[in-house]
C-alpha cells in the first residue's frame, strides 16, 4: 500500500512542477500533504526541525561564497582576458580558435562553478569573434554548449556542493575527485573538433598570421590573474591548508582583488554581484529545504525502502544499474534542473547505490556528468536557454548542435565506469 501512495505522491508533484509553480514551493507542499495525509508526527515541528537543519549546515556555507565569487568575475575582464591569452596558443591547431571555447570553459570552470556561467561568460566573448572569423554557426555554438558544461565538473562545483551535503561525503574530497574528469572530458571535446576539422577542412577559416613563441608568451599575461584564482582555490584545499568553505572564502577575497586591479571593482558592481549571488542562493536554498522535507516525507511513508528493495529483486548487474540510472536522470532532466534532480533521488536512491558496491564520491562525479548530459537536452537545458539568450536560436537548433557533445559525455561515463581511478586515484592520495 506504501508504495502507491508513494506512486500517487510523486505523480501529484509532477502536475505541481508542470503547474509552473516554484520548484521549492512544490516540494513543500507535496510533502506536507504527505505528512498531513499519510502519517502520524505533527507537520509543523517536522517542517521546521528538518529544514532548520538542512539549511544552518556549516558545509553549505561554501555555496554562496562559491556563487559570489562567480558573480563578480562574470562582472570583470576575466573572460576576455581568456580569449586574448589562449587563441595564440590554439591557432595552428585542427579546429583553430574553436577549441578556446572549450578551455576557456575549462579555466573560467575553476573560478565560477556554474555551466551557466560559464556558457553566458564565454559565449558573449567567444560567440562574436569566432562568427567574425568565419567559423560554422553550428560547431561554434555546439563545441560552446558541450564545453560550459564543465562549469559543473570542475570543481569548485555547485551542484558537488549540494551533492556532498545531500550524501553526507567530504566536499573536498568531491572537489578533487572531479580535476581528472573534468580535464578527460575537456580532452575529448578537443577531440571531437580535431577529428571534425580533419574531415571539413573547408569549413575552418586560414590561421592567423604566425606569432612568434616571445609574442604568445607576452599575449599569456593576460591569463595570470585566474591562473592565480585557480592556484589559490584549488591549491589551497588540495593541500589540506583549507577546507571547501575556507577555500570558498579565499575564492571571494581573490576575486574582489583581482577586480580591484582591474578596475571593474565599483560599489554597483559589488552590490549587484551581492544581489545576484543571493537570488540565486536563496532559489537554490528554498528547493534544498523542499526536498529535505519530502524527502523526510518519504522515508515515513517508505519510498526509499520500497525502491531500494524493488530494484534489488531486478537482480542488476552494476553496470545495467548505471544504464538504468543514466536513463532515469536524462528523463528527469527533461522536466527539472541540475541541483532539484540531485536534491529529490538521493536519499531514495543512495541506499540502492550504496547495496550495489559504488564509492560515493565515484557516485558524485558519475551524477555530475549525467547531469551536464542533461543541461544540453531539450526542453529544460539550462544551457540551451542560456545559449538561446545569446543567439536567438530555437531550442530544437541548439539541441541538434549540442548533441555530438552529448554523445562525447555518454563515453565519459563509460571511461569513468569501466576506469573508476579516473576518478578516485586523486582522492585516494589526498592528504
Amino acid at each position: 500500500m506504501d508504495i502507491w501512495i508513494a506512486g500517487a505522491l510523486i505523480v501529484t508533484l509532477f502536475v505541481v512542477l508542470g503547474s509552473g509553480l516554484w520548484i521549492g514551493l512544490s516540494l513543500l507542499g507535496v510533502a506536507i500533504i504527505a505528512m498531513e495525509l499519510f502519517t502520524q508526527r505533527p507537520v509543523g515541528d517536522a517542517m521546521s526541525l528538518t529544514i532548520w537543519g538542512t539549511t544552518s549546515s556549516w558545509t553549505l556555507t561554501a555555496l554562496p561564497l562559491f556563487l559570489w565569487m562567480g558573480e563578480i568575475l562574470f562582472r570583470s575582464k576575466l573572460s576576455d582576458g581568456l580569449f586574448k591569452g589562449l587563441a595564440p596558443w590554439l591557432n595552428h591547431l585542427p579546429g583553430r580558435v574553436l577549441h578556446v571555447n572549450v578551455v576557456g570553459s575549462a579555466i573560467f570552470a575553476v573560478v565560477s562553478g556554474s555551466s551557466a556561467a560559464t556558457c553566458a561568460t564565454i559565449g558573449k566573448i567567444a560567440l562574436p569573434e569566432l562568427k567574425k572569423r568565419g567559423y560554422p554557426d553550428n560547431m561554434a555554438i555546439g563545441t560552446l554548449a558541450g564545453a560550459s558544461t564543465l562549469g559543473l565538473l570542475i570543481p569548485p562545483s555547485i551542484i558537488m556542493i549540494v551533492y556532498g551535503v545531500a550524501a553526507n561525503v567530504s566536499i573536498a574530497k568531491l572537489f578533487v575527485a572531479g580535476v581528472i574528469p573534468g580535464i578527460v572530458l575537456a580532452c575529448l571535446f578537443s577531440g571531437y573538433i580535431v577529428i571534425w576539422s580533419l574531415l571539413n577542412k573547408d569549413k575552418i577559416p586560414a590561421p592567423d598570421a604566425p606569432t612568434s613563441f616571445a609574442q604568445k608568451l607576452y599575449a599569456s599575461r593576460h591569463l595570470i590573474p585566474v591562473v592565480s584564482l585557480i592556484a589559490l582555490v584549488l591549491g589551497s584545499i588540495y593541500s589540506g591548508i583549507a577546507t571547501a568553505t575556507e577555500a570558498a572564502a579565499l575564492g571571494v577575497g581573490g576575486s574582489l582583488l583581482l577586480s580591484l586591479i582591474e578596475r571593474t571593482l565599483t560599489w554597483a558592481s559589488f552590490k549587484s554581484g551581492l544581489q545576484a549571488a543571493c537570488r540565486v542562493y536563496c532559489m537554490i536554498g528554498l528547493i534544498l529545504a523542499g526536498a529535505a522535507f519530502l524527502t523526510l516525507a518519504m522515508g515515513f511513508i517508505g519510498l526509499p525502502r520500497h525502491l531500494a528493495e524493488y530494484v534489488g529483486s531486478l537482480a542488476l548487474s552494476p553496470f545495467m544499474l548505471m544504464v538504468l540510472l543514466v536513463g532515469f536522470f536524462i528523463v528527469l532532466g527533461c522536466f527539472l534542473d541540475g541541483i532539484s534532480m540531485v536534491v529529490l533521488t538521493m536519499s531514495v536512491l543512495l541506499p540502492t547505490v550504496e547495496a550495489a558496491g559504488f564509492d560515493l564520491i565515484w557516485f558524485g562525479i558519475f551524477i555530475v556528468i549525467v547531469v551536464e548530459m542533461a543541461q544540453i537536452t531539450p526542453p529544460v537545458g539550462f544551457n540551451l536557454f542560456v545559449l538561446q539568450g545569446l543567439t536567438k536560436r530555437q531550442l530544437s537548433y541548439l539541441g541538434w548542435v549540442a548533441f555530438p557533445f552529448f554523445m562525447v559525455m555518454v563515453l565519459m561515463v563509460l571511461l569513468t565506469y569501466f576506469v573508476p581511478d579516473v576518478v578516485l586515484w586523486l582522492p585516494r592520495n589526498m592528504r
